[in-house]
C-alpha cells in the first residue's frame, strides 16, 4: 500500500518504515496514545503554506480567511502572522478575534441576521467592513452608527444569480434564499442607494459569493459581470464609484482521488482578468479585489484519527458483503457526509497490509442509521478492533460544525509543527477534548 496522494493530504503527511502514517515526523500511533481518539491532526506548517501561497497569489488585493471553517484563537493568530484578514459570521467568531487581539481593521463582518449588540461590539472595536445583507440591517446599523458617532466602511452582499456547482444546501447564490440582495429584482441597487442615503454609512464596495466546494472560475465571471454592472449603475445614478469588489470563497478541494482542485496562482489570475475585462466593458476603474478562502486553507490541513471498535459483515442481495466498520467518533465531529453526503479518503493509519481488500461502510458509535463517516471504501482484510484510521482533508466545517449528539464530547484538535534543523516540534492542543464534566456544567439540575 502506497503513501497518501498528497493532493488529499497535508504535505507534511507521510508513512514511515514500520508503514504507519506520520504527520510532520510523529507516528500517528503516539499522537492517539498521548491525545486519545478521535483527534483532528492539523499540520501547522500546511496551513500556514497555504494561507501564504493566497496572499502571494493576491498580493495586489485582499485575502480574507473565513473563520467558519474552523476559528479557534492559534489559528487567528497563524492568519494574522501570514498576512490575511479574517471573515468572521457571528459575534462568536468576532470574540475569538478579538481574544486572539486579531487587528479589527483586518476584519470583515458577514452575516444576514446580525443582532444589534454585534453590530455594536463591530462598531465599537472597529471591524474593517461591514457586510449588510437586508434592508432591516441597513436601518439598524445606521441608527447605531448615528447614536455612536461612527461610520463603518460597509459592503452590499449581492445575490447574482449564479448557481456553482455544489451541493444545493451550499449554493448560495441563487435567487430562492436568504443572502443578499438581488441583482436582477434591482433591490441591491436600491440597497446601495439607502446605505449611501444614511449619510453615517461609507459605502465602499460590494460582496458576491456563488457557493463551496467550485472547482472552475467560470460562476466567477458571471457573478463578476454582474456585480461590475452595479457599479456602473452606481456611478451613472449617483456619481459614486466604489473602490472594492470581493468576490468571496468557494474554492473546493480534494476529498477523493479525482477531485481536481484548481492552482490559487492560476485562480488568482483567472479572477484579475474577468474584472478587468468586466470593468473595461463598462468603462470603470478596477476595484480593489479581495477573496475569502476557508476550506481551501484549513482543510486539506487537517486529518481525523479514530479508533476502530467493531467490523460487522452484513449480507446484501446477490450474496455480497459489506463490511460496516464501527469507530469511535462520527456525525458528531463530522456531520458533512449526512448532512451534504460528502464523500471523503480514509486509510489504515497505524500499519500497513498486504491483505486483500474488502468493501466497507466507515461509521459512528451514533444512534442515528445515517451516522456514516465514509460511504464507500475499500480496507485490508485483516483490520481488526483496535486498528487506527485516518480521515484525510477535514479541517474545514468538522470541528466548527461539531456537536455533542448522545453527549459525545467533541474531540480536540492538535497541531503538529513542521521540523526544524534542531529536530521534530512537540505537538500541542489548539482545542481541548470536551469531558462529560463539560457537557453537566451546562445542566443546573447536577447535583440538586
Amino acid at each position: 500500500m502506497s503513501g497518501p496522494p498528497p493532493s488529499i493530504w497535508a504535505a507534511g503527511v507521510a508513512r514511515d518504515r514500520s508503514g504507519a502514517l506520520t504527520v510532520n515526523g510523529h507516528d500517528v500511533r503516539d499522537l492517539a496514545a498521548q491525545f486519545g481518539t478521535p483527534l483532528y491532526v492539523l499540520d501547522e506548517a500546511d496551513f500556514r503554506a497555504r494561507a501564504g501561497a493566497f496572499r502571494r497569489a493576491f498580493a495586489e488585493g485582499d485575502v480574507h480567511y473565513a473563520a467558519k471553517a474552523f476559528l479557534c484563537t492559534a489559528v487567528a493568530r497563524w492568519v494574522a502572522d501570514e498576512g490575511l484578514g479574517l471573515d468572521v459570521a457571528s459575534g462568536g467568531e468576532l470574540a475569538v478575534a478579538l481574544a486572539a487581539d486579531f487587528p479589527p481593521e483586518r476584519i470583515v463582518f458577514h452575516g444576514n441576521n446580525k443582532s444589534a449588540s454585534e453590530l455594536q461590539l463591530a462598531l465599537d472595536v472597529g471591524v474593517g467592513r461591514i457586510v449588510v445583507d437586508s434592508f432591516d440591517e441597513i436601518g439598524r446599523l445606521a441608527d447605531l452608527s448615528t447614536r455612536t458617532n461612527r461610520r463603518p466602511r460597509v459592503h452590499i452582499r449581492l445575490t447574482v444569480g449564479v448557481e456553482a456547482h455544489t451541493h444545493e444546501f451550499i449554493a448560495t447564490a441563487h435567487e430562492d434564499q436568504k443572502f443578499g440582495f438581488s441583482v436582477a429584482s434591482g433591490a441591491a441597487l436600491r440597497a446601495a442607494q439607502a446605505v449611501l442615503d444614511t449619510g453615517c454609512l461609507h459605502l465602499v464596495g460590494l460582496h458576491s459569493h456563488i457557493g463551496s466546494q467550485i472547482f472552475d472560475t467560470s460562476g466567477f465571471e458571471v457573478a463578476a459581470t454582474r456585480a461590475v454592472t452595479v457599479l456602473a449603475q452606481l456611478r451613472d445614478d449617483r456619481g459614486v464609484t466604489l473602490p472594492e469588489l470581493n468576490l468571496g470563497g468557494g474554492l473546493g478541494i480534494a476529498y477523493v482521488p479525482g477531485d481536481d482542485p484548481a492552482d490559487v496562482g492560476e485562480v488568482a489570475s483567472s479572477l484579475r482578468a474577468i474584472v478587468e475585462r468586466a470593468c473595461a466593458a463598462q468603462g470603470l476603474p478596477v476595484p480593489r479585489l479581495a477573496v475569502e478562502p476557508g476550506r481551501a486553507i484549513a482543510g486539506p490541513s487537517t486529518l481525523t484519527l479514530y479508533e476502530v471498535g467493531t467490523v460487522k459483515p452484513v449480507e446484501l442481495d446477490g450474496g455480497l458483503v459489506r463490511h460496516y466498520v464501527s469507530v469511535d467518533g462520527g456525525m458528531s465531529d463530522n456531520v458533512r457526509s449526512a448532512l451534504y453526503g460528502a464523500d471523503y479518503t480514509v486509510v489504515l493509519a497505524g500499519r500497513e497490509s498486504d491483505a486483500a481488500l474488502m468493501q466497507t461502510r466507515v461509521v459512528g458509535k451514533h444512534c442515528e442509521s445515517g451516522d456514516i463517516v465514509v460511504r464507500d471504501a475499500d480496507l485490508p482484510d485483516d483490520l481488526h478492533p483496535g486498528d487506527l484510521l485516518a480521515v484525510a482533508a477535514t479541517g474545514a466545517y468538522c470541528r466548527s460544525m461539531a456537536s455533542t449528539y448522545n453527549f459525545v464530547g467533541r474531540p480536540p484538535v492538535v497541531a503538529v509543527p513542521a521540523p526544524t534543523v534542531a529536530g521534530l516540534q512537540a505537538p500541542h492542543v489548539i482545542v481541548r477534548r470536551e469531558t462529560e464534566a463539560d457537557l453537566l456544567a451546562l445542566d443546573p439540575g447536577v447535583g440538586r
